[in-house]
């Protein structure tokens, strides 16, 4: 990701510490406590920051690209951090993440959140089977029916797993614009635990009625493509960032100024922007420290990126 390589101003001793040594100690992040936030349905306080795997973990399954990988994943957790956000359409993304989970005892330190997205019942039920082999795990954290692909089949396995106790949470999930009205169609027939979307500075629809009905309804919000896919940081470009940043929100990157306009709206569970970068994951987690902008701030926020 070059573009967010340029833009990675401040965090400079975590950044050069990263850059010698890519996983890092607990101590590295102990400024101050990553802000939790609880998930509705059941009171269970979850990181508001977590990892997201789309693009970045299809890799094979060598030492060379585990390494790395697995560097993200201790930053993850030794930040305070626990969710793993995967699933069976990123390629080879939910096997990754479930060789790295199954070292060192991390799995019991993990959210693991994965997808079904499958047309019919037998083909859900041979996915969600083989999502179960490929994170070696008896128990899934949260498994949401993927892009809102064939709802209803789906949900009702769903619901009929976590009645087993293999599933803990059950959700839906888009990652479009366009798909926010029927994200708000099935909310209001489905009962669901979460619900992931798209959210940014640069896409700011879900702010009219998906985060306040999540809010009033008491769902569970994952927000994915926090970053527009590195587009927001060309809308900075040769930007420093504004010192008020720094001493009024704690930032010190425009990605960690990304993520506080985010996770200042209450309705917001966690979010999940996916990296390979250890450094990048380190510096993440900090979003989910220090102080989130007022309303007067996130506007300011906003015409910076105007």
């Amino acid at each position: 990701m070059p573009s967010r390589r340029r833009f990675l101003h401040g965090s400079a001793s975590l950044a050069a510490f990263a850059a010698l040594m890519p996983w890092l100690p607990p101590s590295a992040f102990a400024a101050a406590p990553l802000l939790k936030r609880a998930i509705p349905s059941s009171g269970e306080m979850l990181p508001a920051i977590g990892l997201g795997t789309s693009r970045t973990h299809d890799v094979a399954m060598d030492d060379k690209a585990l390494n790395l990988l697995r560097a993200v994943l201790r930053n993850l957790v030794n930040g305070g951090a626990s969710l793993v956000d995967t699933a069976p359409s990123y390629g080879r993304a939910e096997a990754v993440c479930g060789a790295l989970a199954a070292e060192d005892g991390m799995r019991k330190r993990l959210f693991l959140a994965s997808k079904v997205s499958s047309t019919g019942r037998e083909a859900g039920e041979r996915q969600v089977e083989a999502s179960f082999a490929a994170l070696r795990t008896d128990t899934i954290d949260l498994m949401q029916v993927h892009n809102l692909q064939d709802t209803s089949t789906q949900l009702g396995l769903l619901r009929e797993l976590k009645e087993q106790g293999r599933v803990r949470y059950i959700g839906v999930t888009h990652y479009l614009d366009s798909a926010h009205e029927r994200l708000l169609e099935v909310l209001r027939k489905e009962p669901v635990d979460f619900v992931q979307f798209n959210y940014s500075i640069g896409e700011r629809n879900v702010e009219r009625e998906l985060l306040p009905y999540c809010a009033d309804k008491g769902i569970a919000v994952l927000i994915n493509r926090p970053f527009q896919r590195s587009a927001l940081f060309d809308r900075v470009r040769g930007k420093s960032l504004p010192d008020w940043a720094t001493v009024d929100l704690d930032a010190t990157s425009w990605a960690q100024l990304m993520l506080k306009y985010i996770l200042a709206n209450p309705a917001v569970t966690a979010v999940i922007p996916a990296t390979s970068n250890p450094r990048y994951m380190a510096d993440n987690i900090l979003a989910g420290q220090g102080r989130l902008p007022d309303a007067a701030q996130r506007q300011r926020i906003i015409e910076l990126f105007a």
